[in-house]
């Protein structure tokens, strides 16, 4: 399981930093810490999707994520703790953010919006795209409360897609009115 680099963030050095909270690339050392988060097939689903093996290895868990298709990025508060986990990359002509969770201790403080505020900041930079997408649970009330409120708007499912049972799809311009 060698994790790969990551496209915007090559290294610590270039993380970028918010309010003593940085984003930087996440590591194969943050599996674990992120395994912790998902205690329950619930859980694992409405973050990874329903393909999504449960229960897990950290093999299966590893393979599930696509560590070594997807750029992986975690956000530390000074400490070095994990406070957040996502991931970017181009899906259906946009800069699609995945996998998107924040420490379960750690919610609703705002820490959500952070980590898409820079994931999208890194997407800008890394794909020449206009738009950003994301899926969210159709009863994840709070993190499309967190996207709605960043501009992220309901879209229609892409056709055949298959979380079309499960989700919500949402876009939002990668130039938008609340970044101007």
């Amino acid at each position: 399981m060698d994790a790969r680099p990551n496209n915007a963030l090559q290294q610590e050095s270039c993380a970028l930093i918010v309010a003593d909270i940085k984003l930087n690339a996440a590591t194969e050392v943050d599996i674990n810490r992120l395994i912790s988060w998902f205690p329950t097939a619930r859980s694992v689903r409405v973050w990874g999707g329903p393909k999504f093996r449960y229960p897990f290895t950290a093999e299966t868990f590893f393979e599930d994520v696509h560590w070594q298709q997807i750029d992986s990025y975690r956000l530390v508060d000074p400490a070095g703790d994990m406070l957040a986990f996502g991931q970017i990359y181009e899906r259906l002509g946009r800069v699609n953010l995945a996998r998107l969770v924040v420490s379960p201790n750690r919610r609703r403080q705002g820490i959500g919006k952070q980590l898409v505020a820079l994931l999208m900041r890194i997407g800008r930079q890394s794909f020449p795209l206009q738009e950003y997408s994301l899926y969210v649970c159709k009863d994840n009330y709070p993190a499309q409360a967190c996207y709605a409120g960043m501009g992220f708007e309901e879209r229609q499912m892409p056709v055949g897609d298959e979380m079309a049972d499960t989700c919500i799809y949402m876009t939002r311009p990668v130039v938008h009115q609340a970044d101007l």
